[in-house]
């Protein structure tokens, strides 16, 4: 950074510390949703032993149901009561019991292991099979911890009404295995020390995992279950040693749904139905798993984004300090070194600023104060005709702040009467309050009728009546400007005892005849002072007999510089004029007559020597048609003739205009075709360039294109930043550099702007 580095460096320290704050706030957001992880893993895994627990339940629930199912079977209920007779057993009843049990164990898997044991026949009744001594069936299924006469005496010998048996070792089939058993006599309401019958359920360990297998991953979890008494009815990736070490262990809480113990989350919940204890434990890396990749993510994404946002905070400050720097360079070398070193960058550039708008303020409070004088200058010098052309006078009135946008009205001009001494201090002084009361009493008046006001000597003021709402395009009434004259007349007489004489014009339909209307008002007034009369005096009641005709310089001079200006409807308008002027409200002979003719044919053969009509192969036709125009035809006829040769001069002044503008146009494009990537290229350096006004080049080239100048500098440049995105050889912030914009942002907006899509999608579009 060059000398202002201070100010890169506070730019720098402000983008860290933004880069900070969300840090902060991301690393709470981080710390929070691991809490919110490891909270939803638990309520899960609490959720998935519910269910867990549900669904053993309910196949426990189907078993102890297939039970009773038994006690009402009716051929079950026949070999119940039925006696041993001779050493005879039911053969045919027995097999019958053993194949209408079959179908249970084939569609149940908990029921795939079960017997019923008849007391009274000292049978074993298997699916599908018998076994007439019991000790055939213990031989090929035992329990490992329970001889043939103690399984008898506490298992077949028994009553048991819906009894587990915890989990025990077990061989079926020369297979070692663990099982719980379940155990009723039947009937149910057997309560003696021995049964009829007893159905017995043996239900394999693996069974009971596989219906748990929710709850256990490979990654280290454990399942146990235990009766209300703390039997182990089934176990999965723990030992009993473990079991029971943790059952003694005086730091786990035995009582707690959830905790951590060791490594390990133990969650524990106990069934309102049967008593039984559910236990699960979660390795914590396990339970964490989900907690972890956020973690992963979340500081991987982290520190990614702070080395991008320093990385841009960097280029960051250094682009927007560029500007201040350039600021206090310049602000250095008008104010001084000394004053930039006293102070901070911002102090220095904060004092001068104001300087600066203390100035201006004092500037435009001193343009304020001469604002009326201004107005007052604009208003005599468009009574004048000093104005050629209706921009020009819309340019001025916008300067002078009159509102002037009017295209109708009536001029109008106060003679203040009973004064003659003009030279006297108390005449004058009287007249500029008799100026001032006037001017206030039109300002109260309500009427819809816009005026505007001007002094003209000591005793005179002119008065433009237009339409209150120009912009509705209403035309001002007569009717309502005399009524209001009439109201200024009768106060000024009846309150302040200030006799008035007006003179008023016929209308005028252009701002550009406000001249014209300005001359007949004062021909209007003097009419009426030479016949000495009071009030309101229009110049349409008068008819002046006048032995002379009616063509003063000013406008020959300004017929002269609107055919140069090529406004051949303003010159049309002009000559329509003067010649309804002196045939309308004069009575001239015909000598004058012709002598007026005359006057306006010298006019336009003055004309002639304008460049344009001079190099024009039309030269010798026009001068030849001026000199033809004969004095005596009617005047219809020479006015159609004059129309036609000032139509003939403006077109071939418009179209050497209009030549010399294109000129100017291709000028400009060349200059912007080559200098576009110059992003100080604006306005003022484009007039610099071609020696014009800014405002004038720009409505030139408006007018000769079509097109705003600002928006073709846009074009231009989006065309180029197009061709660039095609090459596909920048990127956006490199391409908007190269098309002479310092923001990248402002050149996105430009761009979708201009092209109707991004610069993005702009090249991906491209790309396809």
């Amino acid at each position: 950074m060059p000398k202002f580095s201070g100010v890169f460096r506070k730019f720098l320290f402000s983008y860290i510390l933004i880069l900070i704050i969300p840090s902060i706030a991301g690393y709470m957001s981080y710390r929070t949703s691991i809490a919110v992880t490891q909270s939803i893993s638990i309520e899960n895994n609490v959720t998935q032993l519910q269910k867990s627990q549900e669904i053993l339940e309910r196949r426990m629930a189907e078993v102890e149901s297939f039970t009773r199912q038994l006690a009402l079977n009716q051929d079950l209920s026949v070999l119940l009561n039925e006696s041993v007779v001779d050493q005879k057993t039911n053969v045919f009843g027995i097999w019958k019991i053993s194949r209408d049990i079959k179908a249970y164990s084939q569609t149940n898997d908990f029921l795939k292991h079960f017997f019923i044991y008849f007391t009274n026949f000292n049978v074993l009744v298997t699916p599908g099979n018998a076994y007439f001594r019991p000790e055939h069936y213990y031989e090929a299924s035992h329990y490992n911890n329970l001889s043939f006469d103690d399984w008898k005496k506490k298992i077949l010998d028994k009553t048991h009404s819906s009894e587990i048996m915890p989990l025990s070792p077990f061989v079926t089939g020369g297979t070692q295995t663990s099982v719980i058993t379940y155990m009723q006599s039947l009937p149910l309401d057997s309560f003696s020390d021995s049964s009829p019958a007893t159905v017995v359920t043996i239900i394999d360990e693996k069974t009971i995992n596989s219906v748990l297998s929710g709850l256990r991953n490979e990654s280290g979890s454990w399942m146990y279950i235990s009766d209300a008494q703390g039997h182990t009815i089934s176990l999965q990736g723990i030992t009993q040693p473990e079991i029971e070490q943790l059952s003694v262990d005086p730091k786990f809480d035995k009582a707690s749904v959830s905790q951590f113990y060791k490594d390990d989350l133990v969650i524990k919940i106990r069934s309102k139905t049967t008593g039984w204890v559910y236990s699960t434990g979660i390795p914590r890396h396990v339970l964490m798993e989900n907690a972890n990749k956020i973690k992963y993510i979340t500081w991987s994404v982290t520190g990614a984004a702070l080395l991008i946002g320093l990385l841009v905070g960097y280029l960051l400050s250094y682009r927007n300090t560029l500007p201040i720097t350039r600021l206090l360079q310049v602000m250095k070398e008008h104010f001084g070194k000394e004053a930039a070193l006293a102070r901070n960058e911002y102090d220095f550039i904060q004092g001068n600023i104001s300087n600066i708008l203390m100035n201006s303020k004092h500037l435009e409070s001193e343009l304020k104060r001469q604002l009326p004088l201004i107005r007052d200058a604009f208003y005599k010098r468009l009574i004048a005709g000093e104005f050629q052309t209706r921009e020009e006078i819309m340019s001025a009135a916008a300067q002078a702040g009159t509102g002037v946008s009017f295209n109708s009205g009536y001029t109008g001009i106060l003679q203040i009467n009973g004064y003659s001494d003009m030279e006297s201090v108390e005449i004058l002084n009287e007249l500029s309050a008799a100026r001032l009361i006037l001017k206030q009493i039109v300002i109260e008046d309500e009427s819809r009728v816009l005026v505007h006001m001007t002094d003209l000597g000591s005793d005179r003021m002119v008065l433009l009546f237009t339409s209150g709402d120009p912009e509705a395009g209403e035309e001002v009434n007569k009717d309502d400007v005399e009524q209001l004259v009439n109201r200024l007349v009768n106060l000024a007489f009846g309150e302040y005892r200030i006799t008035i004489t007006a003179g008023l014009s016929d209308p005028f339909t252009s701002v550009m005849e406000v001249s014209r209307s300005y001359e007949q008002a004062r021909q209007a007034l003097e009419n009426a002072i030479y016949m000495n009369k009071k009030g309101i005096v229009w110049l349409g009641d008068t008819r002046i007999e006048s032995n002379t005709y009616y063509y003063p310089i000013d406008l020959e001079l300004r017929l002269i510089s609107t055919i140069r200006a090529g406004d051949e409807e303003e010159a049309k308008r002009i000559v329509r004029s003067m010649i309804a002027h002196n045939t309308e409200n004069r009575e001239l002979s015909m000598e004058m007559k012709h002598q007026f003719i005359g006057e306006l044919k010298g006019t336009l053969l003055k004309l002639l020597d304008q460049k344009a009509i001079m190099e024009s192969s039309s030269f010798e036709k026009i001068k030849n048609r001026i000199i033809a125009i004969g004095t005596s035809e009617s005047i219809e006829i020479i006015s159609q003739e004059i129309n036609g040769i000032i139509a003939d001069m403006c077109g071939l002044i418009t179209s050497k205009k209009n030549d010399a503008h294109s000129r100017t146009v291709k000028q400009i494009n060349e200059f912007i075709a080559a200098r576009y990537a110059d992003p100080d290229l604006n306005l003022y350096r484009i007039a610099e360039h071609v020696e014009r006004p800014e405002k004038y080049i720009s409505q030139l080239y408006k007018e000769v294109t079509g097109t705003n100048l600002s928006d073709h500098l846009e074009k231009v440049r989006m065309d180029h930043a197009a061709s660039l995105l095609k090459r596909n050889q920048y990127n956006v912030d490199e391409i908007a550099s190269h098309v002479g914009y310092n923001s990248s942002h402002s050149f996105r907006r430009a761009f979708k702007r201009v092209m109707g899509v991004s610069p993005s999608s702009f090249r991906q579009s491209v790309e396809e």
